[in-house]
């Protein structure tokens, strides 16, 4: 049999690319780069390995029509029309559960940082700033008021870090979870008036878009934190960057932005802030499980196999 013949939308963890490399004919980015060539192997593609960042369209995949799977390295697939691929009968999987340790431990993170300072205070040290007298004090997290904006596996792991801090948690979801124990809110702008800290870790897409915006945050308040490990489309990011600037929140965190890695340049100035470029599963271990779990689906798949994570219809 021949190899089968996929396209690669995304650029990935360099492993991972090698495994796609020595087990497929893989074309790499071929819709973007070359569009003729692209038209002449397009109807030889049947798998497309994609990023949780990459686009894949109903257009794309009508271009398609060998195309027998979409495999997505990543948790988060709203970049890809589910929709379209699922009316086709062409199954979408990614890669749950194995990056919500690393995320949940990351918005922690976040959250500590934006809440004392330590890149702000490591700034003020490596300057020589000390001996001129001591930094600013920070906000206290122990049993500090945590808001959740989605309470799925990680929002779930995030909350059981919280509790080590006594943080008092409360979360708001489509769907009330009242076996969590947690206090339930409506809406984020209901949550985000009761709590110090507003960790938003909901799915992207267009039901999600822009959830927190202006009125979210001015119901968090002057002494209030904002903390992104979803994805940048949740924010409005314009919103948050007036907030910051007029001190209708005290803070934000964030590790996601709408137009990556593009961050606006207003933003990076601001000294009330935490930046990370998109790396919340960033580590080994989860990067290599992340790609096992892709690759796994991929091998299933042309194996005959029952796909290992597949996405709902």
């Amino acid at each position: 049999m021949s190899t089968p013949e996929i396209l690669s939308v995304a650029k990935f963890w360099p492993p991972y690319t090698a495994q796609l490399n020595e087990t497929y004919t893989v074309h790499d980015r071929l819709h973007q780069t070359d569009p003729a060539a692209f038209a002449l192997v397009a109807p030889r593609i049947r798998a497309i390995a994609a990023s949780g960042e990459a686009i894949v369209t109903r257009e794309l995949i009508a271009q398609l029509p060998a195309l027998e799977m979409i495999s997505v390295f990543g948790v988060g697939y709203d970049g890809v029309d589910v929709k379209a691929a699922h009316e086709r009968g062409i199954p979408v999987t990614n890669t749950p559960d194995v990056l919500t340790d690393d995320v949940a431990d990351m918005g922690m993170v976040l959250l500590l940082s934006i809440a004392r300072g330590v890149p702000q205070a490591e700034q003020y040290l490596r300057a020589g700033q000390w001996p001129q007298g001591p930094y600013k004090l920070g906000r206290k997290v122990t049993g500090a008021r945590l808001g959740i904006v989605g309470l799925g596996r990680i929002g779930q792991a995030i909350a059981t870090r919280a509790e080590g801090f006594g943080m008092r948690i409360a979360y708001t979801t489509r769907t009330e979870k009242p076996a969590s124990g947690y206090r339930y809110f409506p809406s984020a702008e209901a949550l985000a008036a009761e709590v110090d800290f507003l960790m938003v870790i909901t799915p992207g897409g267009a039901g999600t878009r822009k959830l927190i915006n202006a009125n979210v945050l001015k119901a968090l308040g002057p002494k209030g934190f904002l903390i992104n490990v979803a994805r940048g489309s949740v924010c409005d990011e314009q919103a948050v960057i007036e907030a910051l600037q007029n001190g209708t929140i005290a803070g934000a965190a964030l590790d996601v932005f709408e137009n990556e890695p593009n961050v606006p340049e207003v933003l990076r100035a601001l000294d009330n802030v935490v930046l990370t470029p998109h790396m919340a599963s960033g580590t080994w271990e989860t990067r290599r499980a992340m790609a096992d779990l892709a690759f796994g689906n991929l091998g299933a798949h042309f194996a005959g196999q029952p796909l290992l994570t597949p996405v709902p219809a």
